[in-house]
């Protein structure tokens, strides 16, 4: 007797079903991932929407807002700085010994300008958002959901995300390009000190070269990016909070997601808008 006499089923058979549930499982992965970001396209719209109308009509809760920009701007404010100080004096290490091999050392400030406000402070801001900022409100809201606070704000009549998450993305934005330029200051200075005090860079050739190739359209393209990236952090991590379930660890599962969602949509957006910047506003000297 064969296998399929038996009531067994051949190889063949058994890979056609496990190939099937592979299909399946993506396909349900993909409606998923397309049904989240659904749910994430409407919860943008409506903040973006409480927030003009709120403001428009004078019913936006100003005390709110100050209370969450300065909690979020407490734990941000401080490891913004101690991010700024290495990254503006790895560029200038780094750099600094390859333009002393070729004789330019006086084009370290050039190297700080491109590094440090194109890609490292808007880089340092949205990682301190979506690792710090995000934390705190994913974690506040998750709280709220789990205990039935945000099912008995929409009982009585009160929209969660006009009253809760408007509040957080307006702080989050104004605190953006704050945490920005904090950090190109502190490693445009931190650069300085590293080429003035171990590669001999004369400080003034240091702030020629740096306002030479720096220019207020890397300015202006950092303090987008930044904003981008609250927008993104505040998002993210308000879908995760407001849906998470199943007691401390649904908490903990949605803080994880909203940190590590987060990085990936900064990580992917920074790649997008420098490639915009490169094609319409090419790099020349100031």
């Amino acid at each position: 007797m064969t296998v399929s006499a038996l009531g067994g089923r051949s190889p063949g058979i058994r890979s056609a079903e496990a190939l099937r549930k592979v299909v399946a499982g993506v396909i349900d992965r993909i409606s998923r991932s397309l049904a989240t970001i659904g749910r994430s396209a409407r919860l943008a719209g409506e903040m973006i929407r409480f927030a003009i109308t709120d403001t428009l009509t004078l019913r936006l809760a100003g005390g709110e807002v100050i209370d969450q920009m300065w909690k979020l701007f407490k734990v941000t404010a401080l490891p913004a700085l101690l991010m700024a100080v290495p990254i503006g004096a790895e560029v200038s290490v780094q750099v600094g010994g390859v333009m002393d091999q070729v004789g330019a050392n006086s084009l370290a400030g050039a190297a700080s300008g491109l590094g440090v406000v194109n890609q490292g402070a808007p880089m340092a801001a949205g990682l301190l958002m979506s690792g710090a900022a995000a934390s705190a409100i994913a974690s506040d809201l998750g709280a709220r959901s789990i205990r039935e606070e945000i099912e008995a704000m929409r009982v009585i009549g009160v929209n969660p995300v006009q009253r809760l998450i408007v509040p957080r993305f307006l702080a989050m934005l104004a605190i953006a390009p704050a945490l920005c330029v904090m950090i190109i200051a502190s490693g445009v200075g931190a650069g300085l000190a590293i080429a003035a005090n171990v590669n001999d860079v004369v400080p003034a050739s240091f702030w020629q070269s740096f306002g030479t190739f720096a220019t207020p359209t890397d300015l202006v393209f950092s303090v987008l990016k930044a904003v981008l990236f609250a927008f993104i952090v505040v998002v993210i991590a308000s879908l995760r909070g407001l849906e998470a379930k199943g007691g401390p660890k649904g908490v903990a599962n949605a803080v994880n997601a909203s940190v590590v969602l987060s990085v990936l949509c900064i990580f992917m957006t920074n790649m997008a808008v420098s490639q915009l910047q490169a094609m319409f506003f090419p790099a020349q000297l100031a």
